[in-house]
């Protein structure tokens, strides 16, 4: 597959929002690691706004600059998708027509949260936010943090909407996204860094993901080897980057992902309440975790 097919690439990050010390968005931090992601770990895609990013905790006037900027940064060389989703149908429409404002090449719009809504109402939902920008969109299908899956039926409805591309697929159902692949168009991307290579297996084009952060190069890698058909290549990167799998979610990926651009001398910083920066002890762990996983820290 090619940017051809996969509009956004086929290797995406989704990337944390970095901070300076007193909390605010550090915007040149956010730039300089924008062009690492795309330049180092070989992303041909950034999420900006997402829940890694910790877009529950940013404004809409701090999100629309944050897209300005990573376009900014990473010019032709990558796609920048923007996460706008909430659980307000009317404010995710205004935030898909601000990041359409701002330059953005796509949208990523997760299942609205703790409201709970049925089958219908989801479908509703993504419709009236898809119909409000002339952007292509993705589903990013997260019951885990949701507490609502996007049923199979409901996306192979939503599939027939000429600007729904695809989903980000953090559901862990092998068996419904094979059916959602087998009887529809819709491009998938594995949002769940562990089952990576299975999801390849199943059909995903490429990743969104948390580790791209500091193996983006090796996850790329991954990709051509199983789309080479070199799968014992493909298995071996799989297999390498399991301690970084494990290490960057022993807390929130926000948390650990920050403390791993610290170790690594790149703009990260603090994070927003409710969450807490990683303690000693975690970054103790997240350090031997790196480094078992082949991540080369400075030091």
């Amino acid at each position: 597959m090619t940017t051809t097919t996969t509009p956004f690439g086929r290797m995406l990050t989704a990337m944390i929002t970095p901070m300076t010390a007193d909390g605010a968005v550090d915007y040149d931090g956010a730039a300089r690691l924008a062009a690492y992601l795309v330049d180092d770990m070989r992303n041909e895609g950034l999420v900006v706004n997402g829940t890694t990013g910790e877009a529950p905790t940013t404004t809409d006037a701090e999100k629309e600059r944050l897209i300005r900027v990573v376009k900014e940064a990473v010019g032709d060389r990558a796609r920048v998708v923007a996460g706008v989703g909430t659980n307000v149908t009317a404010h995710t429409q205004e935030l898909a027509r601000q990041a359409e404002r701002a330059g953005a090449h796509g949208l990523l719009v997760v299942t609205p949260y703790y409201s709970k809504p049925a089958q219908d109402a989801l479908a509703a939902h993504f419709s009236k936010v898809a119909d409000s920008t002339g952007l292509p969109m993705l589903i990013y299908d997260i019951p885990g943090r949701t507490a609502t899956a996007v049923a199979t039926d409901t996306l192979v409805r939503l599939a027939e909407h000429p600007r729904i591309l695809g989903v980000k697929d953090a559901k862990g159902d092998a068996a419904g996204t094979s059916i959602v692949l087998a009887r529809t168009g819709l491009v998938y991307y594995s949002g769940d860094d562990m089952v990576n290579l299975p999801w390849l297996s199943i059909g995903a084009v490429g990743f969104i993901s948390v580790t791209g952060h500091v193996v983006g190069d090796r996850l790329h890698a991954m990709i051509d080897a199983f789309s080479d058909g070199r799968n014992a290549d493909a298995l071996r990167i799989h297999q390498e980057v399991l301690p970084v799998n494990v290490g960057l979610f022993r807390n929130q990926a926000a948390v650990l992902t920050k403390a791993a651009m610290d170790l690594l001398g790149l703009p990260g910083g603090g994070v927003r309440g409710p969450l807490l920066p990683a303690s000693d002890a975690e970054r103790r762990q997240l350090r031997e975790d790196l480094t078992a996983g082949g991540v080369k820290l400075p030091g």
